[in-house]
């Protein structure tokens, strides 16, 4: 009996060890978020092996976003994307099929979506009415509309090759990052994950003209969308945030780094230097990507006199929370210059007052000041466009490189 008893248990732990083992398939695979309405927001994932682990790849072509922060205990799997306060909580239902939750967070409470992912439908968008017929190739003049009815403008830089489209959609306060979609007929669908974003546009081709379209955001937000195509369509030039009047363009601040250790801007190390002030948040998609073209500007041009402040805006005043949030910045964009956390949040109607109460409000995140060899403000800029937008982006360095270049030679 004792025998018999021990050849059980023996069993029940090959069985439970087998399923522990359960790997996923490598390679394409489909995912989507459900949202309340029964819409769904879809996305790619790539999973790999790499050094015995299992990683994540979240795929808006061409970018490829690794999410290696990943545990798997049995048939649970837990991912922590690489940036953002954003994680998966999952169970593998079969080593093709994946179901769970996706959580991020926000100022007060989470937001969380249903999540499935399978293997067996790898492609984004299925081609349900056959080749493209219409283009979306070029540049758009969009108007988004709100439920309210409340309008806003924005720019549409796509690329069309058969049936595939990737590009961007631009606003007066950043860009929707890398977009990967299909147009299927004369209809037009888009899509977007990065831990933040997570959207889907649809609409309708008709010789230049883009009607009936829809975006839907995150679990509930939706608004109507319209587009005419126009190779000359700009957003509005106004300068957003500028130094109120009667104010030299000096500044003074002294905030805590992520060691706690107080850096101010009129320490030694910034004295006779082009300072470079970054406002941005952990929370916020293009400051992602203007983080990763800072830091890897500051270790090539550190040594010409040049140094970067980033001034970090969270979504609460927890410094625990804001410090690990921001450390994923750090390391995953390999920064080495000081980013601080200011002393307010990003939703704090008076943050700009509480930090920098020499500008106008700071309304759009990013927010770049450079700062001339005297410490004195000369250019404020809230056009930054990041790598998804192709010549937008290619433009803004060239202009940022020639303005530090200039500033550096005086």
């Amino acid at each position: 009996m004792y025998k018999k008893t021990l050849t059980i248990g023996l069993l029940a732990l090959l069985s439970v060890g087998a399923k522990a083992q359960t790997s996923l398939q490598q390679g394409a695979w489909r995912a989507a978020l459900q949202r309340n309405d029964g819409n769904k927001i879809i996305f790619n994932l790539d999973i790999q092996q790499q050094k015995g682990k299992t990683v994540f790849y979240i795929v808006n072509d061409p970018e490829k976003m690794l999410a290696d922060d990943v545990t798997i205990v049995k048939d649970s799997v837990f991912i922590n994307m690489p940036v953002f306060e954003s994680a998966f909580r999952l169970k593998i239902i079969s080593k093709d099929s994946l179901s769970g939750t996706w959580i991020r967070k926000t100022t007060s409470k989470d937001i969380v979506m249903p999540f499935t992912a399978t293997t067996k439908q790898a492609f984004r968008f299925p081609a349900v009415n056959g080749n493209a017929t219409e283009s979306a190739d070029g540049k758009w003049k969009i108007d988004f509309v709100k439920g309210t009815g409340s309008e806003r403008e924005a720019i549409g830089q796509f690329s069309q090759k058969g049936n595939q489209v990737t590009g961007s959609i631009l606003t007066p306060s950043g860009d929707y990052r890398y977009l990967s979609g299909i147009v299927t007929g004369d209809s037009l669908q888009l899509s977007t994950f990065d831990g933040i974003h997570a959207m889907v546009f649809t609409g309708k081709i008709n010789k230049g003209n883009i009607t009936d379209g829809n975006l839907y955001s995150g679990p509930v937000s939706k608004e109507k969308w319209t587009a005419l195509k126009d190779d000359k369509a700009a957003l509005s030039t106004e300068q957003v945030t500028k130094l109120k009047d009667g104010e030299d363009g000096s500044l003074n601040f002294s905030f805590p780094d992520l060691d706690g250790k107080q850096v101010s801007i009129k320490d030694k190390r910034f004295k006779d230097k082009v300072v470079i002030i970054q406002l941005m948040g952990s929370w916020c998609p293009n400051c992602m990507d203007e983080t990763a073209f800072l830091s890897e500007y500051y270790k090539k041009n550190k040594q010409r006199g040049v140094e970067i402040i980033g001034l970090a805006y969270e979504y609460t005043t927890d410094v625990k929370r804001s410090t690990a949030s921001i450390r994923k910045f750090q390391k995953k964009f390999d920064v080495k210059y000081s980013l601080l956390i200011t002393p307010t949040t990003v939703s704090d109607s008076l943050h700009t007052e509480k930090t920098l109460p020499q500008l106008t409000a700071i309304k759009v995140f990013p927010t770049t000041l450079i700062l001339n060899k005297s410490g004195k403000v000369t250019e404020i800029t809230t056009d930054f466009y990041g790598p998804g937008t192709g010549d937008y982006y290619t433009r803004y360095k060239a202009a940022f490189e020639k303005k530090i270049d200039e500033l550096l030679a005086q």
